[in-house]
């Protein structure tokens, strides 16, 4: 499993979706703004739900282009999931990119 970011989390970090390599997390009460975590290999990027750009971090070019891609397919399913990691619900998985 990819390393996570720092910070105190709870419990195991949930995965939503996992594509071409490339894992989609989201943390337990995280801080604002809405955001996932995209990880691939030993990279990372927080990618911003509202404005589906890499807020910090980074991942290859390419890996970068399919997780926007994914989620602006997905993007009402994302906040979805953000409202439910919030309150400390267990998020639904999204479908992977296909």
């Amino acid at each position: 499993m990819p390393p996570a970011s720092k910070g105190c989390r709870k419990g195991p970090v949930p995965t939503i979706s996992v594509f071409y390599g490339i894992v989609i997390q989201m943390f337990w009460r995280d801080h604002a703004p809405p955001h996932f975590h995209a990880l691939y290999g030993e990279r990372e990027a927080l990618i911003d739900l509202r404005e589906l750009r890499v807020m910090r971090g980074s991942l290859p070019r390419r890996a970068t282009a399919l997780v926007l891609e994914w989620a602006a397919e997905h993007r009402d399913e994302l906040m979805e999931d953000w409202n439910l990691c919030s309150q400390m619900q267990i998020p639904k998985s999204i479908a992977p990119l296909k």
